[in-house]
């Protein structure tokens, strides 16, 4: 059986969150949304995952970042790459995302496409790093 890829977007906008979920669910991805970075935490915090997923992180949100995010699911020891996505570009901030492990940083809006490819990308990685079942 083909296992499931998950996208776990994190995005304080709702509207953002909405129209990404419709494209990625249109593409065929589950998708969870979550509106902050403690929504996801709980969602994860506990919790063994099976199949395949990958993160989508907004760097800016209030309260913990997306950077917070990141950092705490590596302490956790989980293998989900991690693609960020932006409002304001910052270099400084996209080569921390790149040298930190990230497969992508994104500046919004950002096209359709190019967030189809990163996820294609994030899950290939996935792949190649998790042993065959």
């Amino acid at each position: 059986m083909t296992p499931h890829r998950e996208v776990f977007l994190v995005d304080d906008d709702p509207s953002v969150r909405r129209a990404i979920e419709r494209l990625l669910r249109s593409a065929g991805y589950l998708v969870r949304t979550f509106g902050s970075a403690r929504e996801i935490r709980q969602a994860l915090d506990g919790s063994a995952q099976e199949d395949p997923a990958c993160l989508l992180l907004d760097v800016r949100m209030p309260g913990h970042t997306g950077f917070d995010v990141f950092e705490w699911v590596r302490t956790t020891g989980r293998d989900i790459p991690v693609i960020f996505m932006t409002g304001d570009v910052d270099t400084s901030l996209a080569t921390r995302a790149m040298n930190a492990g990230a497969v992508e940083y994104l500046a919004k809006p950002f096209d359709d496409e190019a967030l189809l490819e990163a996820i294609r990308k994030a899950f290939a990685l996935a792949a190649a790093q998790r042993p065959s079942r």
